[in-house]
C-alpha cells in the first residue's frame, strides 16, 4: 500500500487518516473548507486525530464540530 501524501495528496470526507497522518497546510485547508473559516487545531484534538483509532477525514471534521456543540 502507498503511503498517503498529507502535503500534497487530494483529501476528501473519504480520507483514512493512517499512521503517517500529519497536520499539514493541506489538511488545514481540507478541514478550513469542511468546517468553516474559525477552524482550528488544539492539541487535544490532534492527539485524538493520532490516537491510532480507524477514522476518516470526515470523521475529524465531524469530532470538530462536536467538540464545539454543533453538528
Amino acid at each position: 500500500m502507498t503511503k498517503f501524501d498529507w502535503h500534497s495528496g487530494v483529501i476528501s470526507r473519504d480520507t483514512p487518516v493512517t499512521q503517517d497522518y500529519k497536520s499539514t497546510q493541506n489538511v488545514r485547508r481540507f478541514l478550513k473548507a469542511e468546517c468553516g473559516p474559525d477552524f482550528a487545531f488544539d492539541r487535544p484534538f490532534m492527539q485524538w486525530i493520532k490516537d491510532g483509532s480507524e477514522k476518516t477525514m470526515g470523521d475529524v471534521a465531524n469530532e470538530w464540530f462536536r467538540r464545539r456543540g454543533r453538528s
